[in-house]
């Protein structure tokens, strides 16, 4: 994910897919065949806008064409439905949709008195628990003031906020149309609060796994003599969230929360310390049950893999991190992967070591000389691009490789080289990985002067989704065995998932638009065969919303959002009581520089650019 101090916007992509007879109906039409299943679904690519007023809007010109075991079809175009907003008020809930809370679930105003309302939603999970449907959507992060305006400042007010969470109940009418019936925040004052929750996903066992990015609160080289956590997070967290009344640890942030939703609306909310601790873009669970790798979002970041003792408890398990072996440097690289165990612990006993660590308890740090570290230090780059000369400290190694897990596997010969590593999602059938890396660049590239260098390609700022394929049997770089069928063995690039930079368009793309550019949020649908790709990227002046169809290849176009605006949130349902839906968000519309076009900037100037939506793509029959 992107952070940029502008004026920022969310509307999700509230798309639905309504439906129409023979190419001519427009009225919304989810009959399904009566005599036969669905076989497949084919996404037509709609062209990218080039008119202000389209440059100007989230939409969608894409069909869906449904072919069912009997040889029928039918198209379903794509068009929009809208949830709710983040400024709304909506299902009994006493303050805007987007409103912030400290511990004490009292809402956050600024110094002048306003809410304080987030305008960035990100994941979804919508979820049917018993006979009700909930919908838990992130609010990831904030960066003005309450109204989003930038009419005034306030001296020494706050960058960034604790965020939060929404649970909000669904109903479904018999025609498949969404609506809010009741909306509340989560409190997750019982596990310190949360720090950017980026991308996220649902478990097998039908829970939500969140994240939390928390570059904030990352470590970071003061100068040669000691090291510090960056204050602003800090100080958010301590006078914002704590109200000065508690002292916040960073070392509680950067963890996996879990959400489990019962079927009275009431939830409870852990954090999987046994998973390391990251920036995390996101983690994706495996259909094993216990297998999970996460996106470590960043330079010089990593590839984590978790394994749980048992299916379908992530509370206990062991975590591993890859070593890239380079087999070629073309069409974004080839790699074989092996995997380094950093350590094996539990969500109690790890929790109680970060409740006492410090950067000081777990290493002895000092900085390079000439590119050299002293006898028994090793030199690292991870997380950061300064270089660290670092020991762990006699009976931290558990402490270290849980809470400072990239620069633990640095330490033990793992890759801390890949770039904006972000959403995961899983093709079971063909048991194969996706790992969006937004931007192939600085760590990825050929850099002799990096301690290690194991990724050297050739620049892509456009970025790539790799694909890893997964086996079992699989053995640790020491030759012990890992209790998991879905180990990712390899990473590579099909040709139609690599992206394109290009000299600047009349448009302003500095990537080709027909192609994907910057992958953020990956979704793989199982039954349709399809892998939903959305962009955070700067080089398309509009973002898009891809379906690419793994058996046929096809990548198609599927929606566009408003000029600078990112889409989050994916998630597709195949069969939500005989409908299907695709979850999706878009954050920050009109995130672009003025002047380029004069007419876009004066459409721009026309939408309220923080009313941020949340919504989905409905209406298709239910993908069985």
């Amino acid at each position: 994910m992107k952070y940029l101090k502008i004026s920022l916007l969310t509307f999700a992509v509230a798309s639905a897919l309504a439906g129409c007879g023979g190419g001519n109906s427009t009225a919304a039409d989810t009959t399904t065949s009566t005599t036969s299943t669905v076989k497949s679904v084919e996404f037509s690519s709609m062209p990218a806008p080039t008119a202000a007023v389209d440059m100007a809007k989230s939409y969608s010109s894409s069909i869906a064409k449904v072919t069912y075991t009997d040889g029928t079809t039918k198209d379903f175009p794509l068009s929009y439905n809208k949830l709710f907003g983040v400024k709304d008020k909506v299902g009994g809930n006493a303050n805007a949709a987007g409103q912030l809370y400290n511990y004490k679930m009292e809402p956050i105003n600024d110094p002048l008195g306003k809410p304080v309302i987030a305008e960035t939603p990100d994941a979804n999970s919508l979820l049917k628990v018993g006979s009700n449907l909930f919908l838990i959507s992130h609010l990831e992060y904030d960066w003005l003031l309450s109204d989003g305006s930038d009419a005034y400042k306030v001296a020494n007010w706050y960058s960034r906020m604790p965020m939060s969470m929404l649970l909000t109940g669904i109903t479904q009418g018999t025609d498949g149309k969404l609506s809010v019936k009741s909306q509340k925040p989560l409190d997750f004052s019982g596990v310190d609060g949360l720090w950017i929750p980026c991308f996220g996903s649902q478990t097998p066992w039908n829970t939500h796994l969140g994240s939390e990015e928390d570059y904030d609160l990352q470590f970071n080289p003061l100068n040669t003599s000691g090291y510090a956590a960056t204050t602003a997070g800090l100080k958010a967290l301590n006078e914002v969230y704590f109200k000065s009344e508690k002292t916040a640890n960073p070392y509680n942030h950067g963890i996996i929360p879990e959400v489990t939703v019962k079927e009275d609306g009431s939830s409870s909310i852990v954090k999987h310390y046994a998973m390391g601790r990251g920036t995390w873009e996101m983690s994706k669970v495996m259909p094993d049950g216990k297998t999970a790798y996460m996106g470590d979002d960043g330079t010089h970041g990593f590839m984590l893999m978790f394994v749980a003792d048992k299916a379908g408890d992530l509370s206990a398990g062991t975590i591993y991190a890859a070593k890239w072996t380079q087999t070629s440097a073309d069409a974004g690289g080839k790699a074989n992967l092996t995997w380094v165990k950093l350590g094996s612990g539990n969500n109690a006993e790890i929790k109680a070591l970060a409740d006492a660590a410090t950067f000081a308890t777990l290493f002895d740090a000092v900085a390079p000389t000439e590119g050299a570290c002293p006898t028994g230090y090793t030199r690292v780059r991870a997380g950061s691009t300064a270089d660290e000369c670092l020991t762990v400290k006699t009976g931290q190694e558990k402490a270290a490789a849980f809470l400072e897990s990239r620069r633990f596997a640095a330490i033990k010969g793992a890759t801390t080289e890949f770039t904006k590593m972000e959403g995961i999602a899983v093709n079971d059938k063909d048991k194969r990985l996706y790992v969006a890396i937004s931007a192939i660049r600085d760590s990825m590239t050929d850099d002799a002067k990096e301690p290690v260098n194991d990724i050297k390609l050739a620049k892509v700022s456009a970025g790539a989704t790799y694909s890893a394929d997964m086996k079992g049997g699989q053995k640790d770089t020491s030759g012990a065995a890992i209790n998991s069928d879905y180990v990712a063995t390899n990473m590579y690039v099909e040709a139609a998932l690599l992206g394109k930079d290009i000299t600047a368009d009349a448009l302003g793309n500095t990537a080709d638009p027909n192609t994907v550019a910057n992958t953020d949020n990956i979704f793989f649908s199982e039954k349709m065969r399809t892998l939903f790709i959305g962009e955070d990227s700067g080089m398309h002046v509009n973002n898009f919303v891809w379906a690419y169809n793994v058996d046929t290849k096809k990548l198609s176009r599927v929606l566009s959002a408003v000029a600078g605006a990112e889409n989050t949130g994916l998630q597709v349902v195949e069969d939500m009581n005989g409908h299907a839906y695709v979850m999706s968000n878009s954050q920050h519309h009109g995130d672009w520089s003025t002047g380029k076009n004069a007419e876009v900037d004066k459409a721009l100037a026309t939408i309220d650019k923080f009313d941020a939506n949340i919504g989905y793509i409905g209406g298709l029959p239910a993908i069985k």
